[in-house]
């Protein structure tokens, strides 16, 4: 079976660091789209960032740009998130998801819809 699992949430002091991790079983991070999305209670959930190794593409939301950065190890099976210069605003519980077309212009384009596996999500709270 698929899952991924996604962990490296926590408490953080604003412009401070996290890495979040999604390690994944059951498929291979290099033939997957893996995207990183976001909620916070009583919001959207938004495209914080995405990744295909197949064609070298990234997407960044224009919010995290410059601070977020998506990065994977095959060796590891695992993409991760290193998270920089955080701000309240980057609160939210934050997922990473598959997509089987292995495109992150689709993941992009789409703002997830067509994801095939989900994680369980892990907390992010940045503190004023």
């Amino acid at each position: 079976d698929v899952q991924l699992q996604a962990s490296g949430g926590g408490l953080v002091q604003a412009g401070g660091s996290l890495r979040l991790s999604c390690a994944a079983s059951g498929l291979s991070v290099d033939d997957y789209a893996i995207g990183w999305f976001r909620q916070a209670p009583g919001k959207e959930r938004e495209g914080v960032s995405c990744i295909s190794r197949s064609d070298g593409v990234t997407h960044y939301a224009d919010s995290v740009k410059g601070r977020f950065t998506v990065s994977s190890d095959n060796a590891k099976n695992t993409v991760y998130l290193q998270m920089n210069s955080l701000k309240p605003e980057d609160t939210a519980v934050y997922y990473c998801a598959a997509d089987s077309l292995g495109s992150a212009d689709i993941v992009w384009a789409t703002e997830g819809r067509l994801m095939d596996y989900w994680g369980k999500g892990t907390l992010v709270t940045v503190s004023s």
